[in-house]
C-alpha cells in the first residue's frame, strides 16, 4: 500500500503540447537565466534544459525589448515557453502575439481593469493558460482587520501568513473568473516550509479544481536549496498536491531539472533516468568509494533509461542491502563484486570496477530494449557438475 496520497483531482490545461493536471504526469519546469533580449543565448539555454528533461521553460519579460525578442525564441523552442510578466499589460499582449504558450502574472499587479480585460480576452481567444503566481514576499500587506480576525481564531504566525497567501490568490482568481476565464493554474510560494505547506493545504481543501504549481521561492544555493525544495515539494506531492514543479536554485537551471526528477523518483511518481544507491561508507571500506561513487553518478547523468544502480563499499552487506538494484558494485580490498538483483555475477579488480560497472549497466539497458529475459544472474556462474552413471 502506497503512503503517497491519491492525487488531487484537477482540470486539464494545455501549455503548448504539454498536458497539465488530471491524470497526466507531474511536469518538471525551470526558468531560463539567460537574458531574453538575447534570443541566441536564450534558445541555447532552453535547449540545454530540454536535453536535461525540462518540459516547460519560463522566461523573464521585463521590458519591451525582451518582448520584441520573443518571436525569435518561441517558434524555435523545443519545449513550451511561459512568459513571466509583471505590471505592464502590453508586455503580455506582445507575448501572446508572439505565440507564447503560457503567461505567469498577477492580474492584481495590472492596475487598470480594462488592461486586465484586454489581456484575458486575448488569452482566452488563443486558449493560452495563465498562472497566478503568488509569493509571500510580494503580496500586499496584511490589513489590520484580517490580522485581528485570524488572531481571534488563535492562528499561529504560519497559519496567518498561509491564509493571507490563499486569500491573495483567490482575489486574483476572482478577477479572471469574473471575465469567464478558466485556463488558470495557481502557485502559492514561500521560503518558510511550514507556511508553504499550510498555504497549499488550505487552497487544495477549497472547492476548486485548479492545477497547482509547486515551488519554494528563493530556496537558495544547490545544497541547502535542494534540501529545502525536497522537503517542501516532496511533502506536498506525498499529500497528493501538485501538478507541476520547479526547484528554484541559485545555480545553472539544468541542476534544477535534475533535482526535480530526483524528488519525483524518490516518491515513485515518475521514473526518468537512473537512480543511484550508495552506502554512506564506514570503517570497512577499503577503496576510494567517494571518487568511485562520484564517477558513477556523473556517468548515470547520461543514462535516460530508468535503472537503479548501487555502489556499495562493502562486500559483506553490499549485495544484500541493495538487492533491489538492477545492477551494482560492492567494493572490497583491491577487488569488487558486480551483482544484479542481489545475485553475484563476477569479481573484478579495483582498476576495472568503473568500466565493468558501466558495461553491465549498458548490458541491462540493451537486454531491456531487446526484450531479453533477465538471466544475467546466471551468466557468470560456474556450471554445477552433473552426475553421470557409467557402465563398468
Amino acid at each position: 500500500m502506497s503512503l503517497v496520497a491519491p492525487r488531487r483531482p484537477t482540470r486539464v490545461l494545455h501549455v503548448g503540447n504539454v498536458k497539465i493536471g488530471g491524470d497526466n504526469p507531474i511536469v518538471v519546469q525551470s526558468m531560463a537565466t539567460a537574458d531574453t533580449r538575447d534570443p541566441v543565448a536564450t534558445l541555447r539555454q532552453i535547449r540545454e534544459l530540454a536535453d536535461a528533461g525540462c518540459e516547460i521553460v519560463r522566461v523573464a519579460v521585463p521590458d519591451r525589448v525582451a518582448a520584441a525578442a520573443l518571436p525569435d525564441i518561441v517558434p524555435f523552442s523545443p519545449v513550451p515557453i511561459i512568459a513571466d510578466i509583471h505590471f505592464e499589460h502590453t508586455l503580455a499582449l506582445k507575448a501572446l502575439d508572439a505565440g507564447i504558450h503560457g503567461l505567469r502574472l498577477n492580474p492584481g499587479n495590472i492596475r487598470k481593469p480594462e488592461d486586465v480585460r484586454e489581456v484575458v480576452t486575448m488569452a482566452k481567444e488563443r486558449q493560452t493558460p495563465i498562472r497566478i503566481g503568488v509569493n509571500f514576499g510580494s503580496v500586499a500587506p496584511m490589513p489590520a482587520d484580517f490580522v485581528d480576525e485570524m488572531a481571534a481564531q488563535g492562528a499561529t504566525q504560519e497559519q496567518l501568513r498561509a491564509e493571507w497567501l490563499v486569500r491573495s490568490a483567490l482575489g486574483h482568481i476572482k478577477i479572471l473568473e469574473d471575465l469567464d476565464f478558466g485556463l488558470t493554474k495557481v502557485s502559492l510560494k514561500a521560503f518558510e516550509i511550514p507556511v508553504l505547506l499550510e498555504a497549499y493545504r488550505r487552497f487544495a481543501a477549497l472547492p476548486n479544481d485548479y492545477p497547482l504549481h509547486l515551488g519554494v521561492t528563493e530556496a537558495g544555493t544547490p545544497k541547502a536549496g535542494s534540501v529545502r525544495s525536497a522537503v517542501g515539494i516532496g511533502t506536498l506531492l506525498a499529500m497528493g498536491i501538485g501538478d507541476t514543479i520547479r526547484v528554484s536554485l541559485t545555480t545553472d537551471p539544468v541542476e534544477e531539472v535534475f533535482v526535480g526528477y530526483e524528488i519525483l523518483k524518490s516518491l515513485e511518481l515518475r521514473q526518468k533516468g537512473a537512480t543511484m544507491i550508495a552506502c554512506p561508507t564506514c570503517g570497512r571500506v577499503e577503496v576510494d568509494l567517494f571518487t568511485l561513487a562520484a564517477q558513477v553518478d556523473e556517468y548515470l547523468r547520461t543514462v535516460d533509461e530508468p535503472i537503479r544502480v548501487a555502489v556499495m563499499g562493502c562486500e559483506v552487506n553490499g549485495p544484500g542491502e541493495a538487492r533491489d538494484a538492477d545492477i551494482g558494485l560492492a567494493a572490497g580490498r583491491g577487488k569488487g563484486m558486480i551483482f544484479r538483483k542481489g545475485k553475484i555475477l563476477r569479481r573484478v579488480d579495483e582498476a576495472e570496477m568503473l568500466d565493468a560497472l558501466k558495461a553491465e549497466i549498458n548490458q541491462v539497458i540493451e537486454d531491456r530494449r531487446n526484450g531479453v529475459v533477465d538471466d544475467s544472474a546466471e551468466r557468470y556462474q560456474p556450471k554445477k557438475p552433473t552426475l553421470q552413471l557409467v557402465s563398468v
